[in-house]
């Protein structure tokens, strides 16, 4: 090639297809790579959900037999919850009752 021209043209050419290609690898890489990254986050994360799930279902199976058991009651699914409400509420009432005559007395 004698003319530097042209020879800056083909070398050029060859520079930027040989970027490109590596470019093209180096992209493909990072995306291998962040695809089994993902996978592996999505798998822990299954994992660690899993676990979670285990110990609450173990726990709230001990709570519940420890309700029953250790209280001599039947389990909370067969209370009454609205009779409960009930009553909760008449102690507050009576709890605010008594609050009032407490600071009225105090109050003198």
């Amino acid at each position: 090639m004698s003319n530097p021209l042209l020879q800056a043209f083909f070398v050029g050419r060859a520079t930027a297809e040989i970027l490109t290609e590596r470019l093209e690898f180096a992209l493909t890489d990072a995306l291998s790579e962040l695809g089994k990254w993902d996978a592996e986050a999505r798998e822990q994360m299954r994992s660690f959900t899993e676990e979670v799930m285990e110990r609450a279902n173990r726990a709230a199976e001990a709570a519940g037999a420890a309700q029953t058991t250790g209280y001599g009651e039947p389990s909370s699914a067969s209370v009454d919850v609205q009779a409960m409400i009930d009553e909760l509420r008449a102690e507050i009432a009576t709890l605010r009752t008594e609050l009032q005559r407490y600071r009225s007395g105090n109050s003198l």
